[in-house]
């Protein structure tokens, strides 16, 4: 009777490993478990190669679960008929459920939640020659689990596409960085899956802020104002500001000094320009920033359907939709955005949403308007007035200047939750 027992105890504590294992090796972190692997962990290795066959891994463990636990209730009752008759059957269920409940399933598997990435190397070189072991079972079931499967129709493979794929990487990206002060790399994180869906229209350099110079320019001119600028790059135009022939960087200049007398002789200033490349507006980030890679440029003109000139994106842009702005020397500091005291925002029309939504972790959508202005013109679908106040998303909008037909300044008051520290350059 007391050998009976301790099988029973011994038979739940199978029990408590199958479920505890099943738990751990379903919860471990996959990617985890790639990059141990990658640096020479053999039990992640094992772990891995399980899991690429979840369907043998999951009926060994339930295999093996189900029939310790009916061997241990089946013991179990044995014990209490010989003790309480017919009313023992009753008690061994009531005993057995608790048991098998508490210490064989809710406790291991609790365990496993919190420790899944240990106890999965822990239990792996163990459970691989017991799914060795159990193959040919295993292979029966499956094949009659996929026959019913089958019958019912319904569909034996995953079908995921890109779309949900990027979903899933976002979503883990926000599930492993949510708890962590890792701002700056989620937001990066994050930038770049968005590559694939964000327009160089988004990111340009806008006409009405482009450098330009007229190629009819005495050269002198010319110089002195590439000189005087912060840009490295210039379109040259001729006859009219769209019409853009060249580009002309600082180190053309550069390259037409005469060592002898210091001077530079350019009769024409095409002579020391490259040909303009030319993009749609269209141009997903993702394709530009390998056109960038490919044709080993820095610089493109955005023109939209009819050809006309919309801006400039450079390849400092693309990078900064990535790792954020990047200021160098020649950068021009301009301050678009002026926390308050009372929580609101003073912000420039010309501020894009994507630029607040990485900065203050706001949650703005950008598919219809590429800056706030733009978002607000939107939703409104009107040009606002000075003095006028909206509510959208969440948000609440006070135009407070505008000029002509663009609203210059407006002030944003995000919900409780998503105010967050001040940015540091403000």
């Amino acid at each position: 009777m007391m050998l009976t027992g301790i099988f029973v105890l011994m038979l739940l504590l199978l029990s408590a490993f199958f479920s505890g294992s099943e738990t751990a090796l379903t919860a471990t972190s996959k990617s985890l478990m790639i990059q141990k692997e990658a640096d020479g962990d053999k039990r992640a290795r094992i772990v891995n190669h399980m899991l690429k066959r979840k369907e043998r891994l999951i009926g060994t463990i339930l295999l093996g679960n189900n029939l310790v636990n009916i061997l241990a209730s089946a013991l179990a009752t044995s014990i209490m008929i010989q003790y309480f008759g017919e009313a023992g059957i009753v008690y061994a269920t009531i005993a057995m459920t608790l048991l098998v409940l508490i210490f064989s399933e809710i406790l291991p598997k609790t365990y496993a939640l919190m420790n899944s990435n240990q106890l999965a190397l822990v239990v792996a070189p163990i459970m691989q020659p017991l799914t060795y072991a159990c193959r040919p079972i295993n292979i029966v079931i499956q094949g009659i689990v996929r026959l019913f499967l089958k019958i019912f129709k319904v569909k034996l493979e995953p079908n995921l596409n890109t779309s949900q794929t990027l979903s899933e990487l976002k979503g883990a990206i926000e599930l492993h960085t949510s708890q962590a002060n890792v701002k700056d790399e989620r937001a990066m994180l994050k930038s770049v899956l968005d590559l694939a869906d964000v327009e160089v229209g988004e990111i340009m350099t806008h006409r009405k802020n482009l450098v330009t110079l007229n190629a009819d320019l005495e050269p002198f001119k010319i110089i002195s104002e590439i000189v005087n600028s912060q840009f490295t790059r210039i379109p040259i135009w001729r006859d009219r500001q769209d019409n853009i022939v060249g580009i002309i960087h600082s180190k053309s200049i550069l390259r037409a000094l005469k060592p002898s007398d210091n001077e530079i002789k350019i009769s024409n200033i095409l002579d020391v320009t490259s040909e303009p490349w030319f993009i749609p507006e269209t141009t997903k980030l993702l394709d530009q920033l390998n056109a960038f890679r490919n044709r080993h440029e820095h610089f493109a003109i955005v023109v939209d359907e009819y050809g006309d000139l919309q801006g400039v994106v450079t390849l400092e842009d693309i990078l900064e939709e990535i790792v954020g702005d990047i200021a160098d020397e020649t950068d021009i500091p301009i301050i678009g955005v002026k926390p308050q005291e009372n929580g609101s925002y003073l912000i420039n029309g010309s501020v894009t949403i994507r630029d607040l939504n990485r900065e203050f972790e706001w949650n703005l959508p950008d598919e219809e308007a590429s800056t706030i202005a733009g978002l607000i013109i939107a939703e409104s679908r009107s040009i606002p007035s000075p003095g006028q106040k909206f509510t959208f998303h969440n948000f609440r909008f006070e135009i407070l200047r505008k000029h002509r037909n663009q609203i210059i300044q407006l002030r944003a008051t995000p919900p409780i939750k998503a105010k967050f520290e001040k940015p540091k350059n403000s």
